[in-house]
């Protein structure tokens, strides 16, 4: 097989769509360990027990589209127009609604109406919105980056950073400060490896936390001297951390 040049990959990886929120065009070209306590089947359980949930931040509505059973009230808010417009087309076949919603306060839902609210990977986490529109004994239930995810990738093109701030103690403090019982909190690091420069572009281009900003020409040359290290060297090594959590909203009864 012919090995593909650095401007064929390039090529490849800046004009590939980006939109919603699956990954399998990186299948054979990067991999990552995934959480061991398996976030979408656990959420899949607690779906299935819900009367009314809610889904925020919901990317392309993959992780929703993939659970067998929905509650018979399902709602899932989005922000970015193209995955809002993916989400819709996963979703309405399956019975749930999706909202546009701007990523801020206040969210767009009476008070004490979901007795679930999920999200993955949130950009922030509203505790008191979510305390408010949670029914007394309603759960929020949630898989988060950690700190210092990806800090490699992040060091590598921008140099060394504060990548602290999303510690799980901290978001299990917020959580109690909102008036939730924090019934979960585990936290791993993983194993990232980027086995061609293609893969690292279109990983930047489609999470774009990790290196703000980021574009093909204006890192032109941080790129193509990591293309050469990955031909010589092999992989690009980096670790993602994640969180799980899981808070409870009192249901105000005593045993």
């Amino acid at each position: 097989m012919t090995r593909r040049t650095y401007d064929d990959l390039v090529r490849e990886a800046a004009t590939v769509s980006v939109d919603g929120w699956d990954f399998s065009w990186l299948d054979g070209r990067a991999t990552e360990e995934r959480p061991s306590w398996g976030y979408a089947r656990l959420l899949g359980e607690r779906m299935a027990g819900a009367r009314a949930a809610l889904d925020i931040e919901t990317g392309g509505g993959e992780i929703l589209a993939g659970l067998p059973i929905l509650p018979p009230v399902t709602v899932a808010t989005e922000s970015w127009p193209p995955n809002l417009a993916l989400a819709a087309s996963r979703l309405r076949p399956r019975g749930a609604w999706v909202v546009a919603d701007d990523e801020a306060p206040r969210l767009p839902f009476s008070s004490g109406v979901f007795d679930l609210v999920s999200s993955r990977h949130p950009v922030r986490t509203w505790w008191e919105e979510i305390a408010r529109v949670l029914r007394p004994g309603g759960v929020y239930f949630s898989q988060q980056v950690g700190p210092w995810s990806v800090a490699e990738l992040t060091d590598y093109f921008m140099g060394p950073h504060d990548g602290s701030g999303r510690e799980p103690d901290k978001a299990g403090a917020a959580a109690e400060s909102a008036g939730l019982e924090v019934v979960d909190l585990r936290f791993e690091r993983l194993r990232m490896e980027f086995r061609d420069i293609g893969a690292v572009i279109y990983f930047l281009r489609k999470v774009i936390w990790i290196v703000p900003g980021f574009s093909v020409e204006r890192y032109r040359d941080k790129l193509r001297e990591l293309h050469e290290r990955i031909e010589a060297e092999g992989p690009f090594v980096a670790h993602s951390s994640r969180f799980l959590i899981e808070a409870r909203r009192p249901d105000g009864r005593t045993a």
